[in-house]
C-alpha cells in the first residue's frame, strides 16, 4: 500500500490489473471448477464480479475514503455472479470496511477473511474461504503483498488435499486460484512491481478431471433483493430450496445464491418481501456436460467409452443409483417429460461413439426416438 494512502484512481487501476490477470487465466480456472458442482464458470463469475467494481469506478462518485469503500463494496455486491463472485463480493465488502479507517493490510485482509467466513452457513476447508484466511494469516506475520501473495499461491497448492473431491480429480480449487490471481492484480496495479510468473493452474486434465457427478440440483439462480429486509428471515425460507445457500447484505439489499429445482419459488420468497432485480438463472446440468465434452475436445487422445447411457429419472434415489453405474441422468418422468433438446444435449455431451438412450416412462418414448434421430 502506497504510504500516502489510496484513492478512486488506485482502486480504478487495481480492478482493472486484477481484471487483466484473471482474464489472462479464464479457462485454466474454468477448466479446474469441479467444486461445489462442475459447471466450469468459476473463472467467468469471479471476472464480471471484478469488472462490476471497474464499471462502478469509472462513474462519476464519491472521492472520500468512505464513500469509495461504500461504492465498492455496493457495486461487488450487485454485479456478484454465482457462488465464488458472492463470496468475493463479501471479501471485498470486509477488506473496504477495514481500509476506509486505516491503510493497515493485516486488519484489511483479516476483516475480509472474517467476512467471506460469516457469509457461507458451513464452510468448506480447502475453497477461496481457507485461500483469504491463510492470505490473513501471512498479512499478520509479513503485512508485503508479495510475501501474502505467496501464501496464497502455496495454499491454492495445498487445496489438491483438503478436499476429497479435488483429490479425486486431480486439481486445484478453482475459487481460491482465481481469488489469488485477483490479489496478484490488484499488487501489481498498487506497487508497480512485477511478481514471480503464478504457478501453472492447470497440469494436463486427467479423465477423473473431466468426468464429474453432476449437481443435484438442476439451477444456479441469483438475484438481488432490495427493500426492508429481514435477512435471517428470508434465508430460513429459502433454505429448503436446494444448497449452496448465500444470503449476503444488509437490510435495505440482499444478494441470494441459491441452487434449485424451483427457482421461481425462490423469487416469489423474495418478491413477497421486496423488489428483486438483477435475476440470473443457469442451467448448471448444461453448464456441466459443455464443460466436459469441452475439456474431451482438448484432449484428442483420450479414447472415448465404446458406449454411455443416458436415463431418464425422477427422484434423488434413482438419480443415485443410475450415476453410480456411470450414467448420465436427465429429469423426467409420468408428469415431468424432458424435452427432446434436454435429450439432444445429453446424448451429444457423452463421451462415447454410441450411447443408449433408457425414457423410463412411455410418456418420453416419443422424444427419446426423436432425439436419437437427430
Amino acid at each position: 500500500m502506497k504510504q500516502d494512502g489510496w484513492d478512486g484512481h488506485d482502486l480504478l487501476a487495481a480492478m482493472r490489473h486484477a481484471a487483466s490477470l484473471l482474464h489472462a487465466q479464464l479457462d485454466e480456472v474454468n477448466a479446474l471448477n469441479v467444486y461445489p458442482v462442475p459447471d466450469g464458470d468459476t473463472g467467468t463469475n469471479l471476472t464480471l464480479t471484478v469488472r462490476a467494481i471497474d464499471e462502478a469506478l469509472r462513474k462519476d462518485g464519491p472521492d472520500d475514503r468512505t464513500g469509495l469503500a461504500r461504492e465498492v463494496a455496493r457495486a461487488a455486491l450487485m454485479g456478484a455472479r454465482g457462488n465464488s463472485g458472492v463470496i468475493l463480493s463479501q471479501i471485498v465488502r470486509g477488506a473496504t470496511d477495514s481500509l476506509a479507517q486505516s491503510d493497515d493490510l493485516a486488519k484489511a485482509f483479516r476483516s475480509a477473511s472474517n467476512a467471506a467466513y460469516r457469509a457461507v452457513k458451513k464452510p468448506v476447508e480447502g475453497t477461496m474461504l481457507t485461500a483469504i484466511r491463510a492470505m490473513a494469516d501471512a498479512a499478520e506475520r509479513d503485512p508485503d503483498l508479495a510475501s501474502i501473495i505467496a501464501a496464497g499461491d502455496e495454499t491454492v497448492t495445498k487445496t489438491r488435499e483438503m478436499l476429497p473431491v479435488l483429490k479425486e480429480a486431480g486439481v486445484v480449487d478453482a475459487g481460491a486460484a482465481g481469488l489469488v490471481e485477483i490479489v496478484r492484480g490488484v499488487h501489481a496495479a498498487l506497487t508497480g512491481e512485477q511478481l514471480p510468473e503464478p504457478p501453472a493452474l492447470e497440469a494436463e486434465l486427467s479423465l477423473d478431471a473431466i468426468h464429474q457427478e453432476l449437481s443435484r440440483y438442476r439451477y444456479c439462480t441469483v438475484f438481488v433483493v432490495e427493500g426492508d429486509l429481514d435477512p435471517a428471515a428470508l434465508e430460513r425460507e429459502l433454505e429448503p430450496l436446494g444448497d449452496s445457500l448465500l444470503v449476503v447484505g444488509d437490510s435495505s439489499a440482499l444478494k441470494v445464491h441459491v441452487h434449485t429445482d424451483d427457482p421461481g419459488r425462490a423469487l416469489s420468497l423474495a418478491v413477497a418481501r421486496g423488489v428483486v432485480e438483477g435475476v440470473e438463472i443457469a442451467n448448471m446440468q448444461a453448464q456441466a456436460q459443455e464443460r466436459e465434452a469441452r475439456l474431451l475436445h482438448a484432449v484428442p487422445d483420450a479414447e472415448p467409452a465404446e458406449c454411455a447411457l443416458v436415463a431418464v429419472a425422477s427422484g434423488e434415489g434413482n438419480r443415485a443409483l443410475f450415476e453410480s453405474g456411470g450414467a448420465r441422468v436427465v429429469d423426467g418422468g409420468r408428469t415431468m417429460n424432458p424435452s427432446t433438446a434436454d435429450l439432444v444435449a445429453a446424448i451429444e455431451a457423452a463421451p462415447a461413439s454410441e450411447v443408449v438412450v433408457l425414457p423410463n416412462n412411455g410418456n418420453v418414448i416419443m422424444s427419446a426416438e426423436q432425439a436419437a434421430d437427430h
